[in-house]
């Protein structure tokens, strides 16, 4: 094959205004489309010869398919007038669907190919017009792509050069360094759950190192029950209310509430019960609820629980010395003398063992006393009862969780 450059012969015949025309098998041809040479200074090339132009978007020949052919670099020129959408459709229509140059790279290359521009970082330099330096290490994109355009310019080698040590370019390795210090990992769930340093439990390990003791000693003596759980009777979750008679719920009506979900003022609930007898409420009321659960197989399975409800030490000391273990929750009125009776005589320390509830109108304004209390608050609406369902749904869904944290022994009484 000829030693000329297609695309330096395709400048200068634009340089000097040369007519390039087409031809085929048979001899000149008029449409580009069915040309398989152009004829350049009296020169036919393949129009499928790759250049020494690179493609957008290679970095790093390999083979001549990384270089747009002299077709594409002719079309571009030929075409360098039309609109972008017309310019493509002319490319497919001369039958390059595909390796046309791109509507961005086309004015950069008729501008080298008129002479307005005399350098551009896409075409290589032939393999005789290097200007490296002798000794200079290669660069990676021009190293890989002298053997892609010798293949086609040249005629092969018969004797193959021993292979040079690769060594670096160190505006590369700077790049290189650059980039890495930019370089963000890639996390999924299981790398961020690890966190960025190692857990150390030993401190939880020592608080509970006592307890674990006295279990061991506990099971070796024959008694295997832990220390918080009853000895007597069965172990059902105790509730205890404020005694207080201006507290929104008492002994009068708190059965009604939690059993039935409706909220009956408590001056009610006590005429009703004195004019069927009852002057005087009981000191434990048993609380009786349906708890239905749902497994993962879909199947439904409704349990029956018990609670009960006292408003005094008194009343709570009936049920054993493990009773403020089952001490499940305490409704408060926001009043801390309410407290001074019970174990813990603290609302921080108390609210740390037991559930609090504030129970409050639900227009009444916010109680700036328990704002560090830990509690939650359960609003009664002074109207609406059929709202009451709901509140009363909340407050079970709330402490039935609880009670699965801290104390799950009584989820199953």
């Amino acid at each position: 094959m000829s030693l000329t450059d297609a695309l330096l012969s395709l400048r200068q015949a634009i340089k000097a205004k040369e007519p390039i025309t087409y031809a085929d098998g048979n001899g000149p041809c008029s449409t580009l489309l069915n040309a398989t040479h152009l004829v350049i200074s009296s020169v036919s090339l393949p129009k499928s010869s790759p250049t020494r132009y690179l493609k957008t978007g290679v970095t790093n020949a390999t083979s001549p398919s990384d270089f747009f052919s002299l077709e594409a670099v002719y079309l571009a020129w030929l075409l360098r007038d039309a609109g972008g959408a017309e310019y493509m459709k002319q490319a497919r229509e001369n039958g390059l669907a595909v390796g046309f140059v791109s509507v961005t790279e086309r004015k950069n290359v008729v501008d080298w190919l008129e002479g307005r521009s005399h350098g551009n970082p896409r075409i290589l330099p032939l393999p005789s017009d290097s200007t490296t330096p002798p000794g200079s290490p290669p660069r990676p994109s021009n190293a890989a792509a002298t053997p892609a355009l010798r293949k086609v310019h040249a005629e092969p080698m018969t004797s193959s050069p021993s292979k040079r040590r690769y060594v670096a370019d160190m505006h590369d390795v700077e790049v290189v360094k650059k980039i890495k210090q930019s370089e963000v990992e890639l996390r999924d769930r299981n790398t961020v759950l690890r966190g960025t340093k190692p857990n150390n439990f030993s401190s939880i390990r020592t608080v509970y190192a006592e307890k674990l003791k006295k279990l061991k000693e506990a099971s070796r003596n024959g008694n295997v029950a832990p220390p918080v759980m009853s000895t007597t009777g069965h172990n059902y979750p105790i509730i205890m209310i404020s005694s207080s008679p201006t507290a929104l719920i008492t002994m009068h009506n708190v059965k009604r509430f939690l059993q039935e979900s409706t909220f009956e003022p408590s001056q009610d609930a006590r005429a009703r019960a004195a004019a069927e007898g009852n002057t005087r409420p009981e000191d434990m009321i048993p609380i009786y609820r349906k708890r239905t659960h749902i497994d993962s197989s879909g199947k439904e399975t409704e349990t029956h629980a018990r609670y009960y409800v006292v408003d005094s030490v008194e009343a709570l000391s009936k049920f054993g010395a493990d009773a403020w273990d089952r001490v499940v929750c305490v409704m408060t009125t926001g009043q801390a003398w309410q407290f001074r009776p019970y174990k813990w005589n603290e609302p921080i320390q108390l609210f740390h063992h037991v559930k609090g509830i504030y129970v409050s109108w639900a227009n009444d304004p916010p109680n700036a006393k328990i704002k560090d209390w830990n509690v939650m608050e359960l609003k009664i609406d002074p109207h609406r009862r059929h709202v009451d369902k709901s509140v009363v749904a909340h407050f079970w869904k709330t402490l039935d969780t609880w009670i699965a944290a801290n104390k799950p022994w009584l989820m199953t009484a």
